[in-house]
């Protein structure tokens, strides 16, 4: 189920009987046809175990299940919107960034130390976002949002991308992540977030990066 682009800050979905997605509560803008909106209370497609275990991380955001024959249109706060398709890989993203998201998408959790061990828990902490992130997985869209705009940046064997954590925004493909203390020429110039860090980001995939070190 592709998300059409209205503009920079909406999206629209179609839906068909026996189809449904998830979307942030309160990020129905307009819609036609017959649809429904019912609030989730089993944590997405990945059950009630997936939702235990976000609520435990702070990683929960409140969804609406989306149900129903027509079309939807999202937005939310006049943040960016960038659709972002699954082909079987996992996108790793804060959970207040899902905008909405395919039903067929499998949601869980990670414990952001699985990846880069300590340093991956303090990237936690210096960004604010928390020491979990929400996964999804499978094939499908995801609309998220972001402040001032997003980037795609590939990351490619041998050619790892450093972004400042403050920016990012989500990653996906066989990536790792690590983060590394750095003085570069934001902070020598006093515009950088106050964290000497950068987040380095290696393997196969793509990582997404905003306009903005403010967080939603």
């Amino acid at each position: 189920m592709p998300f059409r682009e209205i503009n920079s800050k909406m999206v629209e979905a179609t839906l068909a009987p026996g189809q449904k997605l998830f979307s942030q509560r309160g990020a129905m803008l307009a819609y036609r046809g017959e649809v429904s909106f019912t609030p989730n209370i089993q944590g997405g497609q990945g059950g009630v175990a997936s939702m235990i275990g976000r609520r435990v991380a702070g990683e929960a955001a409140p969804l609406m299940t989306v149900e129903g024959s027509g079309t939807v249109m999202f937005g939310h706060g006049g943040h960016h919107i960038q659709v972002i398709s699954l082909s079987g890989d996992t996108l790793y993203v804060e959970a207040d960034r899902l905008l909405a998201f395919d039903g067929t998408l499998q949601q869980g959790t990670m414990f952001m130390g699985s990846q880069g061990g300590v340093m991956g828990m303090v990237r936690g902490q210096v960004t604010g976002q928390g020491l979990f992130t929400t996964t999804l997985t499978g094939h499908g869209a995801v609309a998220v949002m972001a402040h001032g705009g997003v980037i795609e940046l590939p990351i490619t064997p041998g050619r790892e991308v450093h972004v400042d954590p403050q920016a990012y925004v989500a990653h996906h493909g066989e990536v790792r992540n690590k983060l590394s203390t750095a003085v570069g020429w934001r902070d020598m110039v006093g515009r950088g977030s106050g964290e000497a860090f950068q987040l380095e980001l290696s393997g196969s995939g793509a990582v997404y990066v905003q306009a903005s070190e403010e967080k939603l």
